[in-house]
């Protein structure tokens, strides 16, 4: 596999503001590659980046082969870029828009017509090829504005928070259609703040506050992180939760109406931890099953983390 994004110390200030922070990755051909974190983590400044729409204030990248410094518009030609917004324009058709970016992206006019078709079809969009952009529920828009991103079929694709605001019915089916569009060789990479998006990348990059905390697969993410997980009823929830998130071992105590969900630290046994801390207190455990440890749990910590080390520092030179 060879590398279609490489980046070394990339960095992006506002004024005093750090949105970006020494981000240095790979991204392999043929990957679905996730960049995964809360509102304002710097996911879209660092996409902006590679995609040659901002200019990095340090260090360096480089996008299928171009610098992201000096070669942006070289870039810009050569990918695919999809927003949270729906971008098109809304009193065009969906055919009349895909001509447009057909257009911009340079389609060979001798084949256009045969492509868009080809496009059309291939998005389930045939019978609302004549329907007006801005008449369409999200979910179409949605597979519009992919449609319109892929047109050139770019080797590779950006998708920023692309599901934001969609039904869950409609985000399964454009999962489906980003499956395809790996499958046939280009490479995506998406940002989300939907953690069970981030479990359907081949590999992911978390970031917190501009900086990366982590990068490889799910899995990979999710042993280093050394976190065992159960879900306990108890008749006392709130009282319970509150003991619970008092012991060192615990990481994280999460309420799902009389069902708690305890994550522990360096895979400490959840059930001995809590009959230790409960038991004392009169509180039984009414039911108790072990569950498999998600990408989100594995996120809370680590944000929570940062953020406690954040706030230590913070102490210490005040």
């Amino acid at each position: 596999m060879t590398a279609i994004i490489e980046t070394e110390h990339l960095s992006r200030r506002f004024g005093a503001l750090v949105a970006v922070r020494d981000l240095t990755l790979s991204v392999q051909r043929g990957e679905i590659f996730g960049v995964l974190g809360p509102n304002g983590a710097g996911k879209s400044t660092s996409i902006r980046m590679l995609c040659g729409i901002l200019n990095p204030s340090g260090g360096r990248g480089r996008v299928v082969g171009f610098d992201i410094a000096t070669e942006a518009e070289a870039i810009k030609q050569r990918i695919g870029y999809m927003t949270q917004r729906f971008s098109l324009y809304e009193d065009l058709s969906v055919i009349e828009n895909l001509r447009f970016y057909a257009g911009i992206y340079g389609v060979p006019r001798r084949r256009r017509r045969a492509h868009i078709d080809e496009v059309l079809e291939r998005a389930g969009l045939t019978e609302r090829r004549k329907q007006l952009a801005g008449t369409l529920s999200g979910g179409w828009k949605q597979r519009v504005a992919l449609a319109s991103a892929t047109i050139h079929e770019p080797p590779l694709l950006f998708l920023d928070e692309p599901t934001a605001g969609v039904d869950p019915v409609s985000r399964r089916e454009f999962w489906d259609q980003i499956y395809r569009i790996a499958e046939a060789g280009t490479t995506v990479v998406l940002t989300t703040h939907y953690m069970d998006e981030a479990e359907r990348c081949h590999r992911l990059a978390f970031i917190f506050r501009g900086e990366l905390l982590d990068i490889g697969a799910p899995a990979e993410i999710v042993d280093r992180r050394r976190l065992r997980v159960a879900e306990m009823q108890v008749a006392r929830a709130a009282e319970a939760a509150d003991a619970l998130r008092l012991c060192a071992e615990v990481d994280e105590v999460a309420h799902y109406g009389r069902v708690l969900r305890v994550a522990t630290r360096e895979l400490a046994d959840p059930h001995a931890v809590a009959v230790a801390t409960l038991t004392p207190l009169g509180i039984d455990i009414d039911d108790y099953r072990e569950a498999r440890v998600s990408v989100e749990d594995v996120f809370v910590s680590m944000v929570r983390d940062d953020a406690h080390r954040a706030t230590g520092a913070a102490a210490e030179e005040g």
